[in-house]
């Protein structure tokens, strides 16, 4: 059989999976729900709730038989989750890809895959909502809408479980969501051996916006970096906010000349958005750049104390320059 491609986004998307609180995770009612209803609406002997996790696939939750992990390698749903739409697959026995997988040969004797992707907010696609027919068989436009429904209905679920580790004013991972995606991050780039950069964040005077203008202000300032952020870095970046006005980004599969580029690039993106949206006070910031060092980087921690202490020495630098000469 053929053995699914891994997505571009691969160090982003397992770090994404891995971040959350699901592959360990028991029996929930809130998944449970949505695969028998999934099983009943569609007639199909099972429905899934599946993970794609580096090496095999988990199941989240499981109507109809034993929900138990499959090596990536033959897996349906590692084939699924490298396009956006639903992957159906009418009968295993006649396609290239999977006739001779031990899937199709032997238990569960697959026939009918109907797999549709599961995003996360991040555009991370962690599994997918799966049907599965010992028979081959197909779908109509209408059967297809009702599975993009239900999909997203788990989506839902896993959005909400995901709460936990996201900042309700930005919608960027909190500190400890962030800890949890960079650190499978850099243990992805330290086995694959790819580089890595952080940046770390202070808005500069955001106290004086906050005492002379007001809270709701320093919170649009807070939103409105937050925004600029998802727009100058890539999807495959991790973005959060630390707290308050500290805010760090995990560059993957960069060298250093990339990432001073794109420190360049959030530098003029924060100048036209102050130019247009003329609030009366200029949004700027101090970095700290620390890149990826597998001999001192053992945790995301060291990184992001490393970042904290080169931001205020850019901090300090830039205080300097603004000093009237003596």
């Amino acid at each position: 059989m053929l053995a699914p491609a891994m997505p571009v986004n691969e160090a982003t998307r397992v770090a994404t999976l891995n971040a959350l609180p699901l592959l360990d995770a028991c029996p929930e009612e809130r998944f449970d729900r949505l695969t028998r209803l999934a099983k009943r609406l569609f007639q199909v002997p099972v429905a899934k709730v599946t993970l794609v996790a580096s090496d095999a696939v988990y199941t989240l939750s499981c109507s109809g038989q034993l929900g138990a992990p499959v090596p990536r390698e033959v897996s349906f749903c590692g084939h699924a989750i490298l396009g956006d739409d639903i992957l159906m697959v009418p009968d295993a026995r006649l396609d290239a890809r999977f006739h001779d997988s031990p899937l199709v040969q032997g238990e569960p004797h697959v026939r009918f895959y109907a797999g549709c992707p599961l995003f996360a907010p991040n555009g991370a696609k962690l599994g997918t909502l799966c049907l599965i027919d010992h028979v081959p068989r197909t779908m109509g436009e209408e059967d297809i809408a009702l599975l993009h429904d239900l999909a997203t209905m788990v989506q839902q679920e896993m959005a909400a479980v995901q709460m936990a580790t996201m900042d309700d004013l930005t919608k960027l991972s909190n500190r400890r969501g962030f800890e949890m995606l960079a650190q499978q991050a850099i243990n992805v780039c330290l086995r694959m051996k790819k580089a890595a950069s952080l940046l770390f964040f202070d808005l500069n005077q955001f106290k004086q916006i906050n005492d002379t203008r007001g809270h709701a202000e320093g919170d649009h300032a807070l939103v409105a970096f937050a925004d600029v952020l998802r727009h100058v870095f890539r999807n495959s970046d991790l973005i959060g906010r630390l707290g308050g006005d500290e805010f760090v980004t995990l560059l993957l599969d960069v060298n250093r000349s990339d990432t001073r580029a794109a420190i360049e690039r959030l530098r003029v993106a924060l100048e036209l958005h102050n130019a247009e949206e003329q609030r009366g006070y200029d949004i700027c910031f101090s970095v700290g750049q620390v890149d990826f060092d597998p001999q001192r980087h053992d945790t995301i921690a060291r990184m992001l104390a490393d970042g904290d202490a080169e931001m205020y020495r850019n901090k300090a630098e830039m205080r300097a320059q603004r000093l009237p000469p003596q």
